[in-house]
């Protein structure tokens, strides 16, 4: 049996777990750069709990609270440059995928001169400033991957930072900054994690360590999801198990990588809107089908590790946590149009063909 398995990133889990950790930050340097959406990490404690650690450590520390949902490769210059300015040794994220994305940007930009085209084609850098990650949300997995997924407007889709060196240093998970999540982003994100651990499983390059941390975030994911789907919010047990689910599925994709529901979701996100996790879950259903024509053991090993018995009653729970959408026809043809060229199509088994993710993307969203 041959595979490799790497994960640098350290792993903190529990209440309170960044002021009790603290010192692991600081080997990394006198002044941090704290990435964040705009306001949430701020009300949910996660910055003031930050801020205390740092200070515990004698580190000075700048706070950026610019980054938008979806970075594009324009918005993580523009904070690599405030990072320069600020003179930080470090970079710490505090939030869902997008900081955790915009940050590793930085990390690398703030650090090394390279272009729009390095940035996404190198895997390897002259320096990469250390970075820490909180998650705010338990669906990303960013805080245990080698990923940063940011808009790229020149060719309208998502694209990649593929490098070992933007692994975190730290990530530090504390179930309490989720607790406060709305409902129809707890559902986007707990399908993203879904996503990632059941593509993680089939995709070409699976590992057998990664497949089965994979079920076990599956059955977690699954134990959770039928009461959500009545309506029941997540309680904070649930909340602290989604979260390391979610982890786990992250690092599933930091092994497998992803696959053709990643290439299609790109799009939907980009051209319509639509939140990551939740395009996802449009596709999820009938890239099962497509997968399970050739490979049915390991379907139905998802499914089991789920609690479904069929992929039909698995997409019934995730469309009750959807809201209803549409494509044209032409919108389909379109995006499949755009996954075909992604990189993560030759890490789908069996490797479909444009016409295959057009009838994915019709059978999903046309009606």
């Amino acid at each position: 049996m041959k595979f490799s398995y790497y994960m640098p990133t350290r792993i903190v889990s529990g209440k309170n777990c960044v002021k009790e950790n603290a010192g692991l930050i600081s080997p990394l340097g006198k002044k941090a750069f704290i990435m964040s959406g705009k306001s949430s990490a701020k009300k949910i404690g996660a910055l003031a709990d930050m801020t205390a650690a740092l200070e515990s450590q004698g580190i000075a520390w700048e706070y950026y609270n610019k980054v938008k949902p979806n970075p594009s490769l324009e918005d993580v210059r523009e904070a690599a440059g405030a990072a320069v300015r600020a003179e930080a040794d470090f970079v710490v994220a505090i939030g869902g995928g997008s900081p955790m994305d915009a940050a590793k940007a930085v990390a690398v930009l703030a650090a090394d001169e390279v272009s729009d085209d390095e940035l996404l084609g190198q895997r390897f850098f002259s320096k990469v400033l250390p970075l820490v990650a909180v998650p705010t949300t338990a669906g990303t997995g960013s805080e245990v991957t080698p990923y940063s997924i940011l808009t790229n407007n020149k060719l309208q889709t998502k694209s990649f930072l593929n490098s070992e060196q933007v692994y975190p240093a730290v990530a530090f998970l504390d179930g309490k900054y989720t607790e406060d999540l709305p409902f129809p982003i707890t559902a986007a994100t707990v399908i993203d994690a879904l996503s990632h651990s059941a593509e993680g499983y089939l995709a070409v390059r699976a590992i057998p360590p990664a497949q089965a941390l994979a079920l076990e975030s599956l059955t977690i994911i699954g134990s959770i999801l039928p009461k959500m789907a009545s309506g029941e919010t997540p309680c904070s047990e649930d909340r602290e198990a989604l979260l390391y689910a979610s982890t786990l599925a992250g690092i599933v994709i930091s092994q497998s990588g992803t696959t053709a529901v990643h290439a299609m979701g790109y799009s939907l996100t980009y051209f319509k809107g639509l939140d990551h996790g939740v395009a996802n879950g449009y596709l999820l259903g009938e890239y099962f089908k497509y997968i399970a024509a050739s490979r049915p053991l390991e379907v139905k090993k998802i499914l089991s590790a789920m609690g479904f018995e069929s992929i039909d009653a698995l997409s019934r729970l995730i469309d009750s946590l959807l809201d209803h959408f549409e494509l044209t026809k032409e919108e389909a043809d379109k995006f499949a149009s755009i996954a075909i060229k992604a990189g993560n199509i030759a890490n789908t088994d069996p490797c479909p063909s444009e016409e295959e993710l057009q009838n994915i993307l019709c059978n999903s969203l046309v009606k």
